[in-house]
């Protein structure tokens, strides 16, 4: 549904991103991680064709980014943008506004009413939809601009920042509401700094600082070889895992250990996933009576501090 190759937008000679490529299959939803200024939002407006790119390409619903102005009014008519500022109009309801922007994409009168009523029941608004907008709490107006992303019935939507500056509350509901959208089979691009949120929604998550830092299935990261979570061996009773120091733990070949230690009975370290098995051989080798082994996989947090620390990258 996404592909992009070698994407790349500069800006009066600064490079904004640069050689971007990846995919987001149909149905999956690819969140877009990374600090302020890594290069989200340029991203979004490249998918969108809202600007061209510098260099490279991209595919999205079916449509060849900036290949014409006709394809660039279909692509932006199949895809939903959720933008990080909601810029309604505040002086008029919450059903002018949505009638308003309804037509600027072409949907005809006779299901434009029936689609925004379907919305605004879906996200609790109806009763509110004769209500100026400039009355509504900022999680209201979020809720608004969801809708106005989705009442075309976009095959692609984007949410920037869906959650950003909004109470515990009213984000719970945003992201009760991007799950059901990917239940609906919708491709969905989330731009977020909420790494939790990242955590439970995506399939697959891509780090960005100018470039892509990391771009994998959460599962895949979590557990490819070059994956660090950590292991911890629970030593036999008669025998204190102390003895086997930081330092002699670093002696086996390729374990790749660090922040070795030891209480009491349990020996544990950070440790790369296919390390576990030679640690635990390694130790049996030196006679070491092994009773449980357990290994914890990296959060994604883990993940994209060492990306945008310089630590290592996976995938791109």
């Amino acid at each position: 549904m996404i592909s992009a190759q070698g994407l790349t937008r500069a800006f009066d000679g600064v490079v904004a991103v640069e050689g971007l490529s990846f995919s987001v299959p149909e149905g999956a939803l690819f969140a877009l991680l990374g600090p302020n200024g890594a290069g989200k939002t340029t991203t979004v407006r490249l998918l969108m064709g809202l600007i061209g790119p510098s260099a490279g390409s991209a595919t999205v619903a079916g449509y060849r980014v900036g290949s014409g102005s006709d394809a660039g009014s279909r692509l932006r008519r199949a895809c939903g943008l959720l933008t990080e500022a909601p810029g309604f109009y505040e002086r008029m309801s919450a059903w002018d506004n949505l009638v308003f922007f309804g037509r600027l994409y072409g949907i005809p009168e006779r299901t434009l009413a029936p689609q925004l009523e379907h919305y605004l029941r879906m996200l609790e608004l109806w009763d509110r939809r004769t209500h100026l907008v400039g009355t509504f709490s900022k999680g209201m107006k979020q809720r608004l601009a969801i809708i106005r992303a989705l009442f075309h019935d976009p095959k692609v939507v984007f949410l920037d920042e869906p959650t950003a500056g909004l109470d515990p509350e009213a984000a719970l509901e945003v992201r009760e509401l991007i799950a059901r959208l990917k239940t609906e089979g919708r491709t969905i691009v989330v731009c977020t700094h909420n790494l939790d949120e990242a955590e439970r929604l995506a399939d697959s998550v891509g780090i960005l600082r100018r470039r892509l830092l990391v771009c994998d299935t959460l599962q895949r990261l979590r557990s490819g070889t070059d994956a660090d979570g950590r292991v911890a061996v629970r030593i036999g009773l008669t025998e204190p895992a102390a003895r086997y120091t930081p330092a002699l733990i670093a002696q086996p070949p390729a374990t790749g250990l660090s922040e070795v230690q030891a209480t009491g009975a349990i020996l544990s370290a950070r440790s790369p996933a296919d390390a576990v098995p030679a640690l635990v051989a390694w130790l049996v080798g030196r006679g070491a009576g092994i009773r449980q082994v357990e290994t914890t996989a990296d959060s994604l947090e883990a993940i994209y501090l060492r990306a945008v620390r310089g630590g290592g990258a996976n995938g791109q």
